[in-house]
Parts: structure tokens; C-alpha cells; sequence
């Protein structure tokens, strides 16, 4: 009678010592390698080439990022310099336009004669303080008798030519 896979009862079924070896897989017994020394492990040519290229582009990207990471913070910098240029530039426009506006205000002909009277001590002038002076009637403006003249400088062939021709 075949058994089935399920048991129905309480007890257990008693296993036959014949099928317990059959069901069991032999286990193969593994081989231990032994680590060989670095030395005597053989790296190919090619390998060794491969290696340093890698090496060289490894070095490369790295040299390329921080030439990079340095460029951007000289930008960074040169930056916070314009912005800080430009906040001084507008701040002394506002000081020069606020000037303009004081020196407009004091050109004023009421703030001069105020001024002149509180800091100076003067005064209107009254008819009394009042000469006529009388001119002739002639230009006093004379004109240049004499004639300027200015010569350049000559280089030392202009001076040895006017030498020998205006002997």
C-alpha cells in the first residue's frame, strides 16, 4: 500500500531506515584554498596599464572639480565685490544729489544776504556810501606788441640738418 504524504493519526509513522539513507543528498565535502601571499600573485601587464590609467582619471576628475570649485568661489567673490561697489556707488549718489540740493538752497539770494548780515556783520549801503567814478571813454585793452614764438623741440637729426643748411 502507497502511502500518502498525510497522516491521519496521532501517532507518528516509524520511518524505515532504508528510505531515511535514500532521502538524505550526500554532501560533498568542500576543499579549503589557502590564501596565496601577495607576492606571488601575477598581475598581467594589461591589468597594471588599466591600473594607472584609472589612477590618472581618477586624478584627472579631481583636479577638473576642484579647479572648478576653485573658479566659482573667485566668481562668488568678485560678485560680493560689484554688489558692494554698486550699494557704496548708490550711496554716495544720494549723498551728491542731497549736496546739489543744499548748495541750490544756499545760492538763494535771501539766504546770502541773511548770512552776510548774521555771520559777517553787514549791511545795506545807503546813498551816502554811494561814489560815482567816471571812466573815459577809451579801450583800456592793449594789444601784443611783441610776437611769441614758441619752437618745439628738435630731435638730434632736425639739429644737425638746420646745422649744416643754415650755415
Amino acid at each position: 500500500m502507497a502511502r500518502s504524504r498525510y497522516e491521519y493519526e496521532t501517532s507518528p509513522r516509524k520511518l524505515d531506515p532504508n528510505t531515511q539513507k535514500r532521502t538524505q543528498p550526500k554532501r560533498k565535502r568542500l576543499k579549503v584554498v589557502e590564501d596565496l601571499p601577495r607576492q606571488d600573485v601575477k598581475i598581467s601587464n594589461e591589468q597594471k596599464k588599466r591600473q594607472i590609467q584609472l589612477t590618472f582619471v581618477v586624478i584627472g576628475i579631481f583636479i577638473l572639480l576642484l579647479t572648478i570649485s576653485y573658479r566659482n568661489s573667485q566668481i562668488n567673490e568678485k560678485f560680493n565685490q560689484v554688489q558692494t561697489l554698486k550699494r557704496e556707488l548708490s550711496s554716495l549718489q544720494k549723498e551728491n544729489e542731497q549736496l546739489k540740493v543744499s548748495i541750490e538752497n544756499s545760492l538763494n539770494l535771501n539766504s546770502i544776504e541773511k548770512q552776510a548780515k548774521e555771520k559777517l556783520g553787514m549791511q545795506k549801503l545807503t546813498n551816502k556810501q554811494t561814489v560815482y567814478v567816471t571812466l573815459p571813454k577809451k579801450d583800456y585793452v592793449e594789444s601784443a606788441s611783441e610776437e611769441v614764438v614758441i619752437e618745439k623741440e628738435k630731435n638730434w637729426f632736425e639739429q644737425l640738418v638746420d646745422k649744416i643748411f643754415n650755415r
